[in-house]
């Protein structure tokens, strides 16, 4: 049955806690037909929901393995997307919020990375020469640019599994929408930094020369995560003035001084891990997003490990804050009636594509 959508508004007015007594009851109604997904950086008074926790990929393959008719991703709009690609045609990807978006996706769009190649292709054999890599973290339809164009999409986690694999079918690597996590990548692999290029979008031929194409081994996006790169070295100098005994790890979207200056560096699921696993009485300076570090510093308190936020201001993924217990228990009272809101459903052509980028992905890493 499909009844009239239930309109937001009375749900904005909701206090928090009237909203989570109603996303309870909802959710006992609508049982295993709903499985909701939290994502890291989730706000607490909606990753108490989540069915299933972690990173994007993480969640969207652990969604596929369901038999949920619904699957309501806590996250932001390219993470939905990898929902609705991975998970089989039966099942529908909702995200609560449709204004939770990610401005380093944002930052790449299909326009212009399309203006890229063509720029490029006057200059080499882009073809033959260039693998383009996308971050996950980008829209669909630049995961199927990159399945059309014998690419690949990468992870936080695998970047550098992918790039060996990107370099292995060409000299060249096109990397978006973060400079940063390429960077990081290619330092890690032995590349000097004047083989490692920063494409600027707006830019005519990304602001390069011939000579600095010709010689580029990986042309950098000029993309970033406005949550990470608020960190800074100087917040990890004053850290080991205090505390010289202390770790410092750090998500590879920060900016290459702060990754260098780190104990460890990798993604959420490996800072969660490390710290978990560390010894007790430890303390961790952590450069990644604030709700992940103060549910991990309460999580592994009663070891009596400190774990700090890196940066002095609050750093926050302002997008994925509009998942709110409002836009949830909005959403989950609509599919009790019948009525599916917010359903992100990628254009079939662009499924095939970016399915093929991520099956390579997946196959090998």
């Amino acid at each position: 049955m499909h009844t009239a959508t239930i309109s937001f508004d009375p749900f904005n007015k909701l206090s928090d806690d009237a909203c989570q007594e109603r996303i309870r009851a909802a959710r006992a109604k609508l049982g295993k037909r709903a499985v909701i997904l939290g994502h890291h950086y989730q706000r607490a008074d909606v990753y108490q929901h989540a069915d299933l926790t972690g990173d994007s990929l993480k969640l969207s393959k652990l969604a596929a393995q369901t038999d949920a008719e619904y699957v309501i991703f806590c996250g932001v709009h390219f993470m939905a997307e990898v929902a609705d690609i991975m998970t089989a045609p039966n099942q529908i990807a909702i995200l609560p919020d449709l204004a939770a978006g990610c401005s380093m996706a944002d930052m790449a769009n299909l326009a212009k990375v399309e203006r890229c190649w063509r720029e490029l292709a006057s200059v080499i054999d882009v073809d033959n020469e260039v693998t383009p890599v996308t971050y996950i973290n980008s829209a669909a339809d630049l995961k199927a640019f990159c399945g059309e164009h014998g690419g690949i999409v990468c992870t936080s986690s695998n970047a550098g599994t992918i790039a060996k694999w990107a370099f292995a079918q060409r000299p060249k690597v096109l990397f978006f929408p973060d400079q940063h996590l390429g960077r990081w990548t290619g330092h890690q692999m032995g590349f000097p930094m004047d083989e490692m290029v920063v494409w600027d979008p707006d830019l005519e031929m990304g602001g390069l020369t011939v000579d600095q194409v010709k010689k580029a081994k990986i042309l950098l996006w000029k993309g970033h995560c406005s949550v990470h790169q608020m960190f800074q070295k100087s917040h990890i100098d004053a850290f080991r003035a205090k505390y010289p005994e202390g770790k410092v790890i750090a998500h590879p979207e920060c900016n290459f001084e702060v990754c260098a200056a780190s104990d460890y560096v990798g993604s959420t699921e490996h800072i969660v891990k490390t710290i978990k696993e560390a010894p007790a009485g430890t303390r961790w300076l952590v450069g990644t997003e604030l709700n992940l570090v103060e549910r991990l510093a309460k999580e592994v308190l009663p070891q009596d490990k400190i774990v700090q936020f890196m940066a002095t201001t609050v750093c926050m993924c302002s997008t994925m804050q509009r998942i709110d217990p409002q836009h949830l228990a909005w959403t989950l009272e609509n599919l009790v009636e019948g009525k599916v809101v917010n359903q992100i459903k990628v254009p079939a052509h662009e499924v095939r594509f970016a399915r093929l980028a991520l099956d390579r992905m997946l196959a090998i890493s």
